[in-house]
């Protein structure tokens, strides 16, 4: 492959396309966002005027009818999408990026992983939230033994959103695949997975609760991992008070963190990767520490870690011209959907859920 930029078609620019991906990708050495794919006429005119010298094409036909000038394809589009984009990006002989979760369910993500394998193709999902500051700190913390053996991981993606906004993310159409536990549920389990390893047990309690809502807005899965961890996960848009984003408790010390990454407030308003991003104030970090209990949480401050999205698109660019394993592969999205298939059983049926039963 020649030093030539990659040339990236992106499929999709609304929230996913237009605020994380296509200003992470051009932001990215090595990598030229070459072609977006919208039927929106607005939607077209807003890529232009973002990123100048892009091309528009208003169906993904159009943009098979240009594989031979790309060297990447991003489907960023809605989740009912995913795998018949994604099968025909590798039926093309072109490497697939894919937005969470990349599948509906463990099987057709599976399958979509054979593809790829079988053609020789990067096949990676788009988790992002691997590279908060947050999960950073705490990696680094793991890395140092500074919890000792750590027995229960929380972490809580929490909004207050009484309101329904609507759209196909809020749709109970099961074809849609809507609702927080495959929204934010997949970058939970993805987190949890990627930090504890393989899960034996799923537990899951999903409610609906604000009045017109269709899908589950109000979800908890308790993981027990084969290793011993447990991971207790919420994701809602009913609380009006938020939780911690993480509490970590270990053997000798525990770690609680408060508050968002700053890197998607950044990229919604606008912002773009440069000095300083992904940093956070004194204020906003963390503490590390054993039997404190005032309103804080008590113990040590702990330096927050720079958030680093645009790790994910330079390990993708990595893969592609080295042959390095992508930043996040197949088969963990596999098992990301494993678990989320499972804690949807668990909710559905009121028991716990061992992964080695078939579904």
């Amino acid at each position: 492959m020649s030093n030539a930029p990659l040339r990236v078609g992106l499929i999709g620019y609304g929230l996913a396309g237009s605020v994380f991906h296509a200003p992470l990708i051009a932001a990215t050495d090595g990598l030229v966002l070459d072609t977006v794919v919208t039927g929106d006429p607005e939607r077209r005119a807003r890529a232009v005027a973002e990123h100048p010298g892009v091309t528009t094409v208003a169906g993904a036909d159009e943009l098979w009818a240009r594989a031979g000038r790309l060297d990447l394809v991003v489907v960023a589009s809605p989740n009912r999408t995913h795998v018949p984009l994604a099968t025909a990006a590798l039926r093309a002989g072109l490497p697939v990026v894919v937005d969470k979760p990349v599948a509906g369910t463990a099987a057709e993500a599976a399958a979509l992983a054979d593809l790829a394998e079988e053609r020789g193709l990067l096949l990676s999902v788009f988790q992002n939230r691997r590279w908060d500051n947050d999960f950073l700190t705490l990696r680094a913390l793991l890395d140092d033994g500074a919890l000792g053996e750590v027995r229960r991981f929380e972490s809580r993606f929490e909004r207050w959103r009484p309101v329904p906004k609507g759209g196909w993310r809020e749709s109970g159409d099961p074809a849609e695949y809507g609702g927080l536990l495959y929204d934010l549920g997949s970058h939970l389990a993805d987190q949890a997975l990627t930090l504890f390893g393989p899960v034996r047990t799923v537990y899951a309690e999903a409610d609906v609760r604000r009045p017109g809502a269709e899908a589950d807005d109000d979800t908890f899965i308790a993981l027990e991992h084969a290793g011993g961890v447990r991971s207790h996960l919420w994701m809602s848009a009913v609380t009006p008070q938020l939780g911690p984003r993480m509490r970590v408790l270990g053997s000798t010390a525990g770690y609680v963190k408060y508050g968002l990454d700053p890197q998607e407030a950044a990229l919604r308003e606008g912002r773009r990767p440069g000095p300083g991003w992904g940093e956070e104030p004194e204020s906003a970090w963390g503490t590390l520490g054993a039997g404190q209990s005032p309103p804080d949480g008590g113990g040590e401050p702990v330096p927050t870690r720079p958030g680093d999205y645009p790790a994910y698109y330079a390990g993708v660019a990595a893969a592609l011209r080295e042959g390095t394993a992508p930043p996040v592969t197949a088969r963990e999205a596999v098992a990301v959907l494993q678990v989320l298939e499972a804690a949807r059983r668990s909710a559905r049926e009121g028991r716990t859920v061992s992964l080695e039963e078939r579904a």
